[in-house]
């Protein structure tokens, strides 16, 4: 039974804040919107032809709340809306029903609504549920016209229109928006679409901007700025009345591979998502670490470490802590030379009784190090104050330095061979050559990284690999995924090109790893010379 007393609809921190403000709930605003709703029909699936009665969440966690609780003027309380809920809830179809509401249940007056996504074919979902609903809803055909082949539903009587906006974010200014639904928002390559659209709706008494997603991964991306926000609105940290959240997930430290967990994350369990394919998807996740990390972000709502997670980095923060007796034992390098403007790492690796040990030396220059702790949130600078990172003066890393630095390590460690991509090294790579180093060109094939990867990961998974807990070393194996082949030959790559986050580390310590192998014959064509 749905409540009538404001009071009832109080739910968490911000309601609170919002009575404050003079905010009240219309309970028949609320249910003029599902009455518009369910006389929708839906198209496709094991629904098709039935009326769209909403599920009990979408019309107790979302349709109510957010159209039934109203400012002190009488206006919609919310302004903007943050639903974040995992794959095959229905929330593409949810967004369908709310564009033709806000599109002819307002009654706005040259009502503009835009369904934006990363590129248009994301957006023509929503777009196509729309129009396939009115197709099937005949009530609606008398009202409204679709015109499929520009993406757009018009309603002549309030010169108001529906259509799907185009990716190119520098022509959206000047919108006058009522309704915006931004689909899947974690997929947006850059916040250029978004800040384009967000004060479309300025001149509007009550325009709506729906964001509905599923988690991403990207922690500087706009999804996760909202993320956050929606979490702070929730919680009371955050004082913004206008602001809908809400959130289906598992919590960070829920058992994923628990049914209550399933259940919890995902609001349409038994009614679109089928409980025993569910099972089966987690039961094939946990074969391997990237088919758990696709699980947990897209049938869990968990925002994951990278795209498609290579490391089990629950695996990697449980590998042996203590420091290893090194003495006598093989040193192999892997020795990644950035250009001048980035970072460089060299990765000692030791073959041990039991695994491996892998010693990181990251080198950036003083001001590239400030620049990127300021425009990418990386703490470079705090690094370089903890010893991990060593700072050279200037505008670009000093080879000269990186070359002293090595042979002083020669001097500790007995160092047998260095492997190189000479891209970026060659005339370092003769230098060392000329101190007493055997050095060795590594090729960046994916033939040539197969066999490293494969042993990196064993190490990591079975909690053989010493890495001695670097923080830098952390961070770049969370950036790092693996890329195949048709002959399913392994790469690593970061998870966006010129991304922020880098892999330096990882490539260095790869690479070390390919040259043990074949200095101990286990892999004789790890790379080509």
């Amino acid at each position: 039974m749905i409540a009538t007393d404001t009071d009832q609809w109080v739910r968490n921190a911000a309601d609170e804040y919002a009575v404050r403000q003079g905010c009240y709930f219309n309970e028949r605003q609320a249910a003029r919107v599902v009455s518009f709703i369910s006389q929708l029909r839906h198209t496709i699936g094991q629904f098709a032809g039935q009326q769209f009665v909403p599920m009990d969440w979408q019309r107790e966690d979302i349709l109510y709340p957010l159209f039934g609780w109203m400012a002190e003027d009488g206006t919609r309380r919310f302004k903007v809306a943050y639903i974040e809920v995992p794959k095959k809830n229905g929330k593409s179809t949810l967004c369908s029903g709310i564009s033709l509401y806000l599109l002819m249940g307002d009654k706005e007056a040259g009502a503009e609504i835009y369904i934006a996504a990363a590129d248009r074919q994301q957006a023509g979902i929503v777009y196509k549920g729309a129009s396939d609903m009115v197709k099937e809803s005949p009530s609606f055909q008398n009202y409204v016209m679709c015109i499929d082949s520009q993406k757009r539903i018009s309603m002549p009587s309030t010169n108001s229109v529906l259509r799907v906006v185009s990716s190119d974010a520098f022509r959206q200014e000047g919108l006058n928006i009522h309704g915006l639904i931004f689909d899947e928002l974690h997929a947006q390559p850059n916040r250029n679409l978004y800040d384009s659209l967000r004060y479309g709706g300025a001149s509007r008494r009550q325009s709506l901007h729906v964001n509905i997603t599923t988690a991403g991964y990207d922690r500087h991306s706009i999804c996760y700025e909202q993320h956050k926000r929606a979490k702070g609105v929730l919680d009371g940290t955050i004082q913004d009345e206008t602001y809908f959240g809400f959130i289906a997930a598992a919590d960070k430290d829920d058992d994923w591979q628990d049914p209550e967990v399933w259940w919890k994350a995902n609001p349409s369990m038994g009614i679109t998502i089928n409980a025993k394919a569910f099972k089966s998807a987690a039961l094939e996740a946990a074969e391997s670490p990237q088919k758990e990390n696709t699980f947990k972000r897209y049938r869990l709502n968990i925002w994951t470490e990278s795209e498609v997670k290579w490391l089990p980095m629950d695996k990697w923060d449980t590998c042996p802590s203590e420091e290893p007796d090194l003495t006598g034992c093989p040193c192999f390098g892997g020795l990644d030379l950035s250009t001048k403007r980035d970072i460089s790492a060299l990765a000692l690796v030791f073959k041990l009784e039991r695994g491996y040990a892998t010693k990181l030396f990251y080198w950036i220059s003083e001001e590239e190090a400030k620049k990127r702790s300021r425009m990418d949130h990386v703490p470079y600078v705090d690094w370089i104050g903890q010893g991990y990172i060593q700072a050279t003066p200037g505008g670009g890393v000093d080879h000269d330095r990186i070359r002293g630095d090595i042979t002083d390590l020669y001097n500790t460690y007995n160092i047998r061979k260095i492997g190189m991509d000479m891209h970026n090294a060659a005339q370092l790579g003769s230098q060392l050559v000329a101190d007493g180093f055997e050095v060795q060109a590594y090729s960046q094939s994916y033939k040539d990284y197969t066999a490293a990867c494969s042993l990196l990961e064993t190490l990591v998974i079975d909690e053989e690999l010493y890495h001695y807990s670097c923080p830098v070393l952390r961070w770049m194996a969370t950036n790092t995924v693996v890329d195949e082949d048709p002959r399913g030959n392994g790469r690593i790559r970061p998870t966006k090109k010129k991304s922020p986050e880098k892999i330096d580390g990882i490539v260095a310590t790869l690479m070390g790893l390919g040259v043990a192998l074949v200095e101990a014959e286990m892999a004789p064509e790890v790379f080509m010379v």
